[in-house]
């Protein structure tokens, strides 16, 4: 009995040495909160824009080292006299904790349909937010 509990923890030493290995990593950064909002201090929380309005979205960022890595990429899901699904900006940076926040504007009027921002933390899809132009 005592080989199988060596064995066991054997097993999982390889296991944990092999992640190590491979540059796993044990990140315990999180999005606490994410909301579109009006402004760039985030406090008129929203989900409808004007054509003329400027996208603001905001990000709690928790427990995250200072070499954390966000992405958000901005999507036109379905909006007039474009093609569906249309990528219309992605922004990349690193920041510790805190509340960032993410911004789009445009020259022109935005076209009325539907948005989304993909939020990314270390790579990985962690956030949609929807929100629409009318």
């Amino acid at each position: 009995m005592k080989a199988n509990k060596l064995s066991v923890f054997v097993g999982a030493a390889a296991l944990v040495l092999s992640i190590l290995a491979c540059g796993g990593s044990f990140s315990t950064a999180n999005i606490a909160d994410a909301w579109m909002s009006t402004d760039a201090e985030g406090s008129t929380r929203t989900t409808v824009y004007a054509q003329d309005a400027v996208f603001y979205a905001q990000i709690d960022l928790q427990n995250a080292p200072d070499d954390t890595a966000l992405k958000a990429v901005w999507t036109a899901v379905e909006a007039q006299d474009t093609d569906p699904n249309l990528i219309i900006n992605e922004t990349e940076f690193t920041s510790g904790d805190g509340v960032i926040y993410f911004e789009l504007s445009n020259d022109n009027l935005w076209p009325l349909g539907t948005y989304k921002i993909d939020i990314y933390l270390n790579d990985v899809l962690t956030k949609t937010l929807n929100f629409d132009v009318q």
